[in-house]
């Protein structure tokens, strides 16, 4: 566990940030160039006006076989819990680039990060998050994954938009049953970050329902060659702006090889259950053997519980920043 002065200088760094986030987007309305990368924590992040476009970015990624790594549910640490600002400041400045987060909603229609539907696993509050208003919400203390108290506070969404824009991060965003894509769409739309956001959908109807509110909006979606990505344009979707979601249970070279040979990126899971997901099977042994095998293969979007391990282990993630940027 880290030391609690450790975690309030990264808190301190990251509130400073983001405070910088807010004065720069304020200022951009008023008409100021926002000029150059910015310094964030530990790096030099590509803030969303410098990036590539998302479409743009992932054929980076596939044309140079790099691999970006896609932090569940925002990537916890010892001391940084799910779905917290702080805790994607701390994977950033550890190279961590795509991160996984999930969308609910309050009682009083707020917008906000949280997982599950109760609040007793990670807050120090109790209750349904749909029972529950935003102001108790945000005086609620979220706590880490062993349980301990963090120091740090839900944040509502519109914040997590303008961090990414601000670092050029990307939030692969998981709805939770208490809101709609509208609703995200809408607030997506309402902070300019249409190119800082990947909606997760589980089927074909989820897909097309996000393609009807923007075609422009990126997703991930069930995809194993060019006869499933056939299907879904046959519903809207516009095949640019789409990644090959392949599953969890088994690596698909075969299907990623088919997706890569239409225009579109694949996408797979190491993450799970503990004891039974690819990410404990795959670093038993302490070396990333496993995960270079599958940026050799063509994957570009790897989603894992292990964001941190996996940095440490490969070099597929260095290769995608050095060349595309973000």
């Amino acid at each position: 566990m880290r030391a609690d002065d450790a975690r309030q200088g990264i808190e301190g760094r990251t509130m400073k940030t983001f405070a910088f986030s807010v004065m720069s987007l304020a200022l951009t309305a008023c008409g100021a160039a926002q000029t150059g990368p910015q310094q964030t924590g530990g790096e030099t992040a590509n803030i969303s006006s410098t990036a590539l476009p998302l479409p743009e970015y992932f054929d980076c990624l596939r044309k140079n076989k790099g691999m970006a790594i896609a932090a569940h549910r925002g990537g916890p640490d010892a001391g940084f819990p799910e779905n917290a600002i702080e805790t994607f400041q701390h994977g950033f400045d550890k190279g961590i680039r795509v991160f996984e987060i999930d969308i609910a909603e309050t009682r009083d229609g707020v917008l906000t990060l949280m997982h599950d539907d109760r609040l007793n696993r990670t807050t120090t509050g109790s209750g349904y998050v749909s029972d529950t208003d935003w102001e108790t919400m945000s005086g609620l203390e979220l706590e880490d994954n062993d349980g301990r108290r963090t120091g740090f506070h839900p944040p509502k969404f519109t914040d997590a938009l303008l961090w990414a824009k601000q670092t050029g991060a990307v939030l692969e965003l998981d709805k939770k049953p208490t809101t709609s894509f509208r609703n995200i769409a809408t607030a997506v739309k309402a902070a300019d970050a249409l190119e800082n956001v990947i909606f997760i959908t589980y089927n074909d109807d989820q897909a097309a329902e996000v393609a009807a509110i923007d075609p422009g909006l990126m997703m991930t979606a069930s995809a194993y060659g060019d006869r499933d990505v056939a299907k879904l344009e046959g519903r809207g979707i516009d095949r640019t702006r789409l990644i090959g979601w392949t599953g969890v249970d088994a690596p698909k070279p075969y299907a990623w090889e088919r997706l890569m040979k239409v225009g579109v990126e694949p996408a797979f899971g190491t993450l799970g259950r503990p004891g039974e997901r690819l990410d404990d099977v795959y670093l038993a042994d302490g070396d990333a053997s496993e995960y270079d095998a599958l940026a050799a293969d063509g994957l570009v979007l790897l989603a894992t519980d292990e964001p941190y391990r996996v940095a440490d282990l490969i070099t597929a993630d260095d290769v995608g920043r050095e060349a595309c940027g973000r």
